[in-house]
């Protein structure tokens, strides 16, 4: 195999677990859905809800991206995009925990509009770095995916 084909064979994998990564974020936020209306706070497990559902359509996009060819990157953009939207489950599954725990760093908005008061040092802690790691690694994701749709155009 050459170093072309073993490239487009790793982001083929790459294209795969995205998409297994985006079905397996929907139905978790769909069966997220089912628990809203017994949360301690209603309107936050809602916010996670959604979440689960928009990053999981994203993730399932990235991979589609990928597979067709229409954004164009290296093994290892491959590896950061698939690690980017893997760790948009630590996102989703700390705004569970902030709806449990009421905790407002994170989603100030959301979480006054919920009438959170606020969670123990380490809550809030824990959930504002599961938010801004992630979206680190999401936004390096995203930049990598458009730069390769900009490339896939030039090649074009």
């Amino acid at each position: 195999m050459n170093g072309r084909s073993s490239i487009a064979a790793m982001l083929a994998g790459s294209a795969r677990l995205l998409v297994i990564n985006g079905a397996a974020l929907m139905l978790a936020g769909l069966l997220c859905g089912l628990t809203v209306e017994s949360a301690p706070l209603p309107r936050l497990m809602l916010t996670a809800h959604i979440q689960f559902l928009v990053n999981g359509m994203v993730s399932v996009l990235a991979g589609l991206l990928l597979r067709t060819g229409l954004s164009v990157v290296s093994g290892r953009g491959g590896a950061i995009i698939v690690m980017g939207h893997v760790t948009t489950w630590a996102v989703c599954l700390s705004e569970v925990a902030g709806a449990v725990w009421g905790t407002t760093k994170a989603l100030p908005i959301a979480a006054a509009q919920a009438g959170a008061k606020g969670g123990a040092p380490w809550q809030e802690a824990l959930v504002l770095l599961c938010h801004v790691i992630p979206g680190i690694f999401l936004i390096a994701a995203w930049a990598l995916l458009v730069a390769g749709l900009l490339r896939r155009e030039r090649l074009a």
